[in-house]
C-alpha cells in the first residue's frame, strides 16, 4: 500500500478488519454529529501564510510532564486496539517509543500492563476508568507503578457507555450468545488475512487489564457487559482524591469540554487535562474540540497542561490545535487506522508523516519552534 497521507490508512483499515472492528473504531455516538464537528470544525481553522521568515531549521521538540518529546503528541488510549493488530498495542508501544512520543495503554486494552511493559523499553502513560470496584482500580495502579508509568490518563466522560448504533448493527454490541458470535465469525471469516494473523496467531484474546475480574470470560459480549455494570456513575471531583491517594505522579484528567470542569480540575491539583468529547462516541451535538479548546484554554491559565484529542487527522491538524492554544495533541483513531493497516510499521509511517506535514505547516506560517505556535499565525476573522 502506497501512503501518501494520514487519510490513506483509514481505507486500509476498511479492507483489512473485519467489519464489527472496523466500525467499532470509525463510528461514533448517536448521528455521529460531533463525530464530524470534530473533523470538519478543524478544518475550517484558518492559517496565515507568512513569506521570507528564515525557517531553514525547525525545532520540533516540546517537554510534557518532565518528559523530552520529539514531537508534541502521544497516541491516545484506544480500547481494544490490540485485536486491529497481533499484540496490536505492544506493536505500538515500539513505534512511539522509536518516534519518541508517548503512548498511552488502555484500561480495555487486548494486552496486559505487564505484557506492554514487556516489549516496552522505557515507561508509558496509562489510562484508567473509575470502576465500582476501588480494589481492582488500586490493583490496576499497583501494576502501573510497578510497571513505571510516567503519567495517569484518567478518562471521566464515559460514567456509562454511549449509544453507538454502528457496533449494535454489526453485532458488536447487543448480540449475545451464539447468534452474536455466529455474526462476528463470519465478519472475520471474510477477512482471511486478519483471521488467520491476529485470530489465530494473536491469541489470547482475554482483555489483559480486566481478564481477572471477567473469571474467564473473554467473549465480546462479556467484555461489553462488565463494562456496562462496572463503570461507576457515581463519580464526583471528590473522587480524585481517591485516584491522588494512589498515584504520586503526573495525573491528566481527560474528556473535558467545559471551562467549569477544567477550573476544577486545576483547583483539585491535576497537572493537566485533554479536551476531548471522546472522538464523538459519547454524547453527540456537543462542540468540537476545537471549538471548546479556546475558551478553557483561557480558564485555566497556565495552572495546568491543556492536551486535546479529536478530530486529528495529520500534522496540520496537529499545528491547528497548538495555535488553538493545546500543549499537546493525542492521536486517536489516526493510529488506531494505522496499526490495522500495517502494524507496527504503519504506526511508524504515521508518526513520520504528521512529523513532514507539521514541517510543512511550521515553514509556511513561518514560526521555527513548537513554543512559536500560538493564535497569532490564525487568520481573524
Amino acid at each position: 500500500m502506497i501512503v501518501a497521507s494520514t487519510l490513506d490508512f483509514r481505507e486500509a483499515a476498511r479492507r483489512r478488519l473485519p467489519r464489527f472492528l472496523f466500525e467499532y473504531i470509525d463510528g461514533g455516538s448517536y448521528a455521529e454529529l460531533t463525530l464530524r464537528r470534530n473533523v470538519e470544525d478543524l478544518g475550517d481553522i484558518a492559517l496565515r501564510q507568512r513569506v521570507l521568515r528564515d525557517v531553514s531549521a525547525l525545532d520540533l521538540t516540546t517537554e510534557l510532564f518532565g518528559q523530552k518529546l520529539a514531537l508534541p503528541v502521544a497516541l491516545a488510549p484506544i480500547g481494544l486496539a490490540g485485536l486491529n493488530a497481533r499484540r496490536g498495542e505492544c506493536q505500538a508501544v515500539r513505534a512511539a517509543e522509536a518516534a519518541g512520543v508517548p503512548f498511552t495503554l488502555s484500561t480495555v486494552s487486548a494486552c496486559s500492563l505487564r505484557e506492554v511493559t514487556s516489549a516496552a523499553s522505557r515507561p508509558f502513560w496509562f489510562q484508567l476508568y473509575m470502576i465500582r470496584d476501588r480494589g481492582f482500580m488500586r490493583e490496576l495502579l499497583a501494576q502501573a507503578r510497578e510497571a513505571n508509568c510516567s503519567a495517569l490518563v484518567f478518562t471521566v466522560d464515559m460514567p456509562v457507555p454511549g449509544s453507538r448504533y454502528r457496533d449494535y448493527k454489526t453485532g458488536l454490541a447487543g448480540a449475545s450468545g451464539l447468534k452474536g458470535a455466529a455474526g462476528r465469525l463470519s465478519q472475520a471469516m471474510a477477512r482471511p488475512r486478519w483471521a488467520w494473523d491476529v485470530g489465530l496467531r494473536g491469541r489470547p484474546h482475554s482483555l489483559g487489564n480486566v481478564a481477572p475480574v471477567l473469571q474467564g470470560r473473554s467473549g465480546i459480549e462479556d467484555f461489553f457487559a462488565w463494562m456496562r455494570d462496572n463503570f461507576d456513575p457515581s463519580i464526583g471531583w471528590r473522587d480524585l482524591d481517591f485516584i491522588r491517594s494512589e498515584w504520586r505522579g503526573p495525573l491528566i484528567i481527560k474528556g473535558l469540554l467545559d471551562p467549569e470542569d477544567a477550573r476544577e480540575a486545576a483547583k483539585l491539583g491535576a497537572d493537566g487535562i485533554v479536551v476531548s468529547n471522546h472522538g464523538g462516541r459519547q454524547l453527540d451535538g456537543v462542540p468540537s474540540t476545537a471549538k471548546a479548546l479556546p475558551a478553557i484554554v483561557e480558564a485555566v491559565g497556565g495552572s495546568l497542561t491543556v492536551l486535546v484529542d479529536g478530530g486529528v487527522r495529520s500534522g496540520l491538524d496537529v499545528v491547528r490545535m497548538l495555535a488553538l492554544g493545546a500543549r499537546g495533541v493525542l492521536l486517536g483513531r489516526a493510529w488506531a487506522y494505522a496499526l490495522a493497516a500495517q502494524g507496527q510499521a504503519g504506526v511508524t509511517k504515521l508518526l513520520a508523516l504528521i512529523e513532514a506535514e507539521m514541517r510543512v505547516a511550521m515553514s509556511l506560517t513561518g514560526v521555527r519552534t513548537i513554543s512559536d505556535i500560538n493564535d497569532n499565525i490564525l487568520v481573524r476573522t
